[in-house]
């Protein structure tokens, strides 16, 4: 019998739990021997979820997606609270912070990525080249930046925390960067009672994903909800008061433009970075992220594979190696990670098993992007920078077509080519953006009639009408791939509860923003075989 393929993990976030998970067979039947390295104390979790964690509308019980004890029973070891400190790719070994070595055939980076820390006056930032790296390693390899007190991001529980402290009393909160995440936090933290001012150098909330007039209704909707929002001003600095106990705190922001913005909590929301300090060190080539190729093999090393935030996927090319500058990033939602993740581990089962394995790795369309909150519906995929009155000539094949109601905070714009639609924007109108969401997925032409999407947030729809929404076919859950007739499955079999479905079918488990569409099909089961539905 041949020996086990040795897999070290590094990372045992959500996209590190997938991984696992879905090589458990391969660890209980002795093809693989698994280690997982997790960084992080506590059990895997759903980082997706910390915002809402941090304003206590969530139990850490139910962010968790990770299974140590059913891992652990199968032969897997994980170690919690351990880092690691150094690869040594000649002896493929790991180096741990508790000095052990361990020995790998072949190893998975799936280190995740940190809070981008922008450039202020007051806060310590520190670069992490390889210069930076070789000299610094110990304070920088496997850390963060430190903040100072009444400064914090939200990638983590103990960030979460400090959030949570600032909303229960009810303290001033500046959000600094316009994003999705910040902008979740935003308006969680301002429904439960905080004060909330947002910050962003932008022209409008969530410039990368929307154009001009559905960021315009989202800022007029952020307002609405009582959370100021600053455009156009760039921060600076930040000032720092002095409590009675000699603990010098954040007390207010500076922008560029002159204003001073007094608060009791800065939350930096300036997008991620991917941790690439142990690839760089190692001597893997990197970009953006950990360089690989589709089947999420790095370019340097073939027995290296990245996945989730810290992989950039590039296809190697002659003209590529050579340049320095290389396309793409990572997608940093974890949908794609999931996917990833489920596809490596198993190639590796199968090269364990002696089989062959299909080469190319999983394929990603544009990722579709939703904001989720209360009363604000969001979502927003491929490039919309498109304007309906653009000159025809230079893409014959375009249309586009917007509608708009300001004044209930409400619009949509739609892209395609050749009639298939190529990219959207929806704010305040749910079912639409659910119809074209599926209309995307399917490569699906729009009708015609561009207008008799609208009907499906319109006062006299009924959703029970539509067939096609309900059919067994009809993705949901876009992060797990679950269908409404996998989840009619699960309700038939008893679990009659969003958290149940989830936790049988893992819908709602990723991004959340299928969780109403999952209480819509319970709901639909429910009132035909005559049983009371639980969806909350």
């Amino acid at each position: 019998m041949s020996a086990a393929l040795r897999i070290v993990l590094v990372g045992y976030g959500p996209v590190g739990a997938r991984f696992v998970e879905e090589l458990l067979p391969s660890v209980r039947s002795g093809a693989v021997r698994l280690t997982v390295v997790a960084g992080e104390h506590i059990e895997a979790y759903n980082r997706v979820l910390v915002a809402e964690y941090a304003v206590g509308n969530t139990e850490l019980e139910s962010m968790l997606v990770g299974d140590r004890e059913a891992a652990e029973a199968a032969g897997a070891r994980v170690l919690l609270g351990v880092a690691a400190t150094a690869i040594d790719r000649e002896h493929r070994v790991v180096r741990l912070s508790t000095g052990e070595q361990v020995a790998y055939d072949r190893l998975v980076l799936a280190t995740g990525a940190r809070a981008n820390v922008p450039t202020l006056e007051g806060v310590e930032r520190h670069r992490r080249d390889l210069a930076s790296l070789e000299r610094y390693a110990d304070r920088l390899v496997a850390r963060d930046d430190a903040l100072p007190e009444g400064v914090t991001a939200l990638r983590d529980l103990a960030d979460a925390e400090r959030v949570l402290e600032a909303v229960r009393g009810r303290r001033r909160i500046i959000v600094l960067g316009a994003g999705v995440l910040g902008l979740e936090l935003a308006l969680a933290a301002a429904h439960a009672g905080a004060q909330v001012c947002v910050v962003h150098h932008g022209p409008h909330p969530m410039p990368r994903n929307l154009d001009r007039g559905g960021g315009q209704v989202l800022r007029a909707a952020l307002r609405r909800t009582g959370i100021a929002v600053i455009a156009h001003s760039r921060a600076e600095a930040i000032g720092f008061r002095t409590d009675a106990d000699g603990t010098r705190r954040f007390d207010q922001l500076v922008t560029a433009d002159g204003k001073q913005l007094r608060g009791d909590l800065l939350v930096l929301s300036c997008g991620v970075s991917p941790r690439n300090e142990l690839a760089t060190l190692a001597g893997l080539r990197t970009a953006v992220g950990i360089v690989v190729d589709s089947s999420l093999a790095s370019w340097t090393d073939p027995n290296v594979y990245a996945i989730g935030d810290c992989a950039q996927v590039v296809e190697r090319t002659a003209e590529l190696a050579g340049r320095r500058e290389l396309p793409g990033a990572p997608s940093g939602l974890i949908g794609p990670g999931w996917r990833q993740a489920a596809w490596l581990a198993g190639a590796l089962a199968d090269e364990a098993a002696g089989e062959a394995t299909d080469a190319a790795g999983p394929t990603e369309r544009d990722p579709i992007v939703m904001l989720k909150a209360e009363h604000i519906d969001v979502v927003a995929v491929g490039d919309v920078s498109a304007d309906p009155f653009d000159d025809d000539v230079v893409r014959p094949r375009r249309r586009v077509s917007q509608w708009a109601d300001p004044e209930h905070l409400r619009y949509v714009k739609m892209v395609t080519e050749d009639g298939a639609l190529t990219g959207f924007v929806s704010v305040g109108m749910p079912r639409t953006a659910a119809e074209l969401t599926l209309l995307f997925e399917r490569r699906g032409e729009l009708p015609a009639d561009r207008s008799l999407l609208l009907r499906f947030d319109g006062p006299d729809y009924d959703p029970s009408d539509d067939a096609d929404a309900f059919a067994p076919a009809t993705t949901v859950c876009w992060c797990n791939g679950v269908t409404v007739g996998r989840i009619e499955e699960s309700a038939a079999c008893g679990n009659t509860t969003v958290e149940g479905v989830g936790r049988d079918t893992r819908a709602g488990t990723g991004c959340g923003g299928c969780r109403g569409r999952i209480a819509d099909i319970l709901a639909r089961a429910a009132e035909a075989d005559e049983t009371p539905s639980l969806t909350a």
